[in-house]
């Protein structure tokens, strides 16, 4: 017979072994385990104020977001297996609402939109995921997500507490959530998806709804919570998340800059870490740098960080119209994984390595508490240490940005460069160091197709500039309003009568046509003739176009062709947005400025071209192609090529056009701007990637249109690779973390040399061909450009031969002996650097 009064106690001694091995975790990371993890059967998902507890346990969580909608299906196995192979662990995508629902109630789950291939994909390679379903994402995305047709939807006022948008947001988001749970996609269902997030970003905007901002986050918590996914729900950038939903930050230094939890039981989770900044057409070329990257995570972990978002893992491509204003087609190119799905190094292997330094830690970080020593205004230590065991963690930190400092740290001396973390998972042994870069370098190489490129065989067709259109008014339809977002184009259109006595009397003088526009920008026809174009930026959309016109005796034809590079994605109330002109006068006349604003206008929505859709076998029928002449305004033109050779990323080159789209056997590739420099006087983006699953094997069609003067003549389709490959290590750098194992707290080498080395691997079981460039000395500049500086080693290249010529990977010692005399003028004691570049090869 069971004692009825031993049961409280019993199960008081269960809870408390429960508490026991969430607090100091059981055997969770025993030898072989610091990096694994097992997305297998159903797991519950819960967290306290460490991390997250996946099946009772706890994980450091390191996440690259990849979008489906920004490749191709056939890339993302690929994509997702590299991710994996640097060291992620879960991935995260946002859910694009205007691809899943362009039109009400139509809704679309197919090819680059289906979400539960790409999430079922995530979890066939063992990996976690995180949902961010907005509805509102941003994400540098057309109109952040949300469908147009959402702003026609009467007295509705986006992302307030307003019962229009409350809808139809909590009809789409049940939807999704739904469509998940059949397809058994949560974690507790047996599934990849361990988070999910609800809005975004959404302190940037709430003070301007005032009290109904507050009033409608936290109506979105509670249907959030209502969904029932039984895993997290988080809102990045909000202090105050209600209830039990986790706030997380967004940036690029969350180490420093994360106000923290808004609950004590609550972990700091990490959902954008910025890999790059993002580029809009005019922008200059932008970078961060690996080891930026890597300090702000290891600085992030040490300061109770258990889980990061690299935003963007891979950025890919914004294909057709789906970019917000002024953004490129190319997106975050300059992440881990390029805009081809190539590895950029060493963003990549670095980032692995501070995974792996990490996991190294993880005994300690999950399940230790920790300490922060101060050694003056720049060096500090953390000390993250298991209570009544050995294991212990170290991070060690200099926050000097320009010069290297020593720390006595437990009676040992240890350098540290300028603002960087050393890593110690023993608290002795230095595995890491977020400056020092042990992974290989690579650089990116176009080699122009000879098969793509043999001939075109160019024709074009010009379209004219209407002097009539279907729908009338006495001043101008607003852009996104007349076109519902169906095209960028949309003509403004109108006549205007003039008398001798009207026109300038000095026939050397010429009236100037100004128009005022709300944006994005237009291009400019009187009687047929073009006269040019004019556009705003990102920062300010409105601009003036003002320029002469050869008006004439008699009625004249006034065409405006008004452009737009995508609906905004971000800021308060972005369905009262506007584009388009708001007046329209011409100076200079013998009756002095008239205003044509009210005269009448008459409109056409999209270009002739995308009606017919020329860009398709079938529809280029419905036209008159003839031979290219000298190009100009408002022209197609199409051609055909046969697919390049190899397996390689192809890309298309667009020198000689100025700004349009490109369509390649009928699927539009995205927008290109030629003619928007940069304030370098270079233009943004030059090359547009053309996935491999668009081509045939022979006769592929590609149709331009060109919305200013540009011609063919001078464009180009290349393939894309990564191999030129280099390594940059010095004679103090310090081993691979991938060397060492943890067990119980006890760090111990995979390997019995652990002295630098420089490691090269070619991709794609390829061989390395040529030693393009090899010093040991103090050689400087990036891979692709490595340059010999003030002292070398003579034999560098022949010692670089003798490791890896023929070798598809190699290990080159940076030890003296191995290299000989230096020439030069380097300091005798100072340390030496081997930088080598070598070119791979089938």
């Amino acid at each position: 017979m069971v004692n009825p009064g031993r049961i409280p106690s019993t199960f008081f001694l269960l809870t408390l072994l429960i508490a026991y091995f969430v607090a100091y975790g059981g055997n969770a990371a025993e030898e072989g385990d610091e990096d694994e993890i097992k997305v297998q059967g159903q797991a519950s998902v819960t967290y306290d104020a460490r991390s997250l507890i996946i099946n009772g346990k706890r994980e450091l969580l390191f996440s690259g977001a990849i979008h489906y909608p920004r490749s191709t299906p056939d890339m993302w196995p690929d994509l997702i297996q590299k991710a994996k192979q640097g060291g992620i662990n879960t991935i995260e995508t946002y859910v694009f609402w205007n691809g899943h629902e362009p039109v009400q109630g139509q809704l679309n789950f197919e090819g680059q939109y289906d979400l539960v291939k790409f999430l079922k994909l995530i979890h066939q390679n063992n990996l976690y995921a995180v949902v961010r379903l907005g509805p509102f994402i941003q994400a540098e995305w057309n109109n952040g997500g949300l469908p147009y047709w959402l702003r026609e939807v009467p007295n509705i006022i986006f992302r307030s507490d307003n019962e229009p948008f409350k809808e139809h947001m909590q009809r789409y988001v049940t939807m999704i959530i739904q469509k998940l749970k059949e397809k058994k996609l949560f974690a507790p269902q047996g599934g990849p998806i361990i988070l999910a997030q609800i809005e975004n970003e959404y302190n940037t905007i709430q003070l301007a709804y005032r009290e109904k901002g507050l009033s409608y986050i936290q109506w979105a918590a509670k249907m959030a919570l209502g969904q029932d996914v039984q895993v997290p729900w988080v809102m990045c950038k909000q202090r105050e998340a209600p209830g039990p939903i986790i706030n997380t930050c967004n940036g690029r230094h969350c180490g420093d800059t994360f106000y923290g939890p808004n609950k004590p039981n609550k972990p700091s989770l990490w959902t954008e870490n910025w890999t790059t900044q993002f580029r809009v057409f005019g922008d200059p070329p932008s970078q961060r740098s690996a080891e930026d990257l890597s300090y702000s995570v290891a600085r992030f972990f040490s300061k109770n960080g258990s889980m990061v978002n690299y935003y963007m893992y891979y950025g890919g491509t914004n294909f057709g119209r789906t970019s917000s204003s002024f953004t490129t087609t190319r997106y975050y190119d300059e992440a881990p994984l390029d805009e081809y799905g190539l590895i950029r190094e060493p963003k990549w292997g670095h980032l692995k390595d501070v995974h792996k330094a990490l996991n190294l830690c993880k005994r300690a970080l999950l399940w230790g508490t920790s300490t922060v020593e101060k050694f003056g205004p720049e060096l500090e230590t953390i000390v993250w240490q298991q209570p009544g065991t050995q294991v212990c963690a170290a991070f060690l930190a200099n926050n000097n940005t320009h010069q290297p400092l020593t720390i006595n740290f437990k009676g040992q001396q240890y350098l540290l460069p300028p603002r960087s973390i050393s890593l110690l998972p023993d608290c002795k042994t230095v595995v890491f160091n977020t400056n020092q870069i042990t992974a290989q370098h690579n650089a990116r190489n176009f080699a122009r197709s000879e098969v793509a490129n043999k001939d075109f065989n160019w024709e074009m067709y010009r379209e004219v500039p209407p002097t009539e259109g279907q729908q009338k008014y006495p001043g101008f339809l607003e852009h996104w309003i007349t076109t519902k977002d169906t095209t960028d184009y949309l003509w403004y259109i109108t006549k205007l009568d003039l008398g001798e006595r009207d026109l300038p009397m000095k026939k050397d003088i010429l009236p100037v046509l100004r128009v005022a526009s709300q944006g994005h920008g237009l291009h400019a026809f009187v009687n047929g003739e073009y006269i040019g174009s004019e556009h705003g930026r990102k920062v300010e959309k409105n601009f003036v176009y003002q320029k002469p016109a050869a008006f004439k005796e008699g009625t004249n034809h006034i065409a405006l062709l008004s452009f737009v590079v995508g609906l905004p994605d971000s800021g308060a109330y972005m369905e009262h947005r506007y584009a388009g002109p708001r007046s329209v006068t011409i100076l200079g006349m013998n009756t002095g400025t008239v205003d044509i604003s009210e005269m009448g206008w008459s409109h056409q929505v999209g270009i002739e071209g995308e009606a017919k859709k020329i860009f398709t076998e079938e529809g280029s029928k419905s036209v008159k192609w003839t031979k290219p002449g000298q190009g100009g305004p408002i022209t197609w033109y199409k051609g055909h090529f046969d697919a390049p050779e190899g397996n390689d990323p192809v890309l298309i080159t667009m020198i000689g056009m100025s700004k349009g789209l490109v369509w390649i056997n009928g699927n539009n590739i995205g927008r290109y701007w030629m003619s928007y420099l940069s304030p370098l006087k270079q233009t943004t983006q030059s090359e547009y990637h053309i996935p491999r699953s668009f081509l045939k094997p022979k006769d592929n069609l590609i149709v331009i249109f060109e919305e200013e003067q540009g011609t063919p003549k001078d464009v180009y389709i290349s393939t894309a690779n990564r191999d030129t490959i280099c390594s940059v290590v010095s004679e103090f750098h310090p081993p691979s973390p991938r060397l060492f194992k943890n067990k119980a707290g006890i760090v111990r080498p995979l390997v019995d040399d652990l002295k630098p080395k420089a490691e090269l691997t070619c991709p794609d079981q390829k061989k390395i061909a040529a030693v393009e460039f090899a010093s040991f000395g103090d050689p400087f500049g990036s891979c692709g450009a490595l340059v010999q500086g003030n002292c070398t080693a003579p034999a560098s290249k022949q010692v670089v031969e003798k490791h890896c010529l023929g070798q598809s990977t190699c290990k080159i010692p940076v030890e003296p002996a191995e290299f000989g005399n230096v020439n030069g003028a380097c300091p005798p004691n100072a340390p030496k650097t081997l930088a080598v570049q070598v070119l791979c090869s089938k």
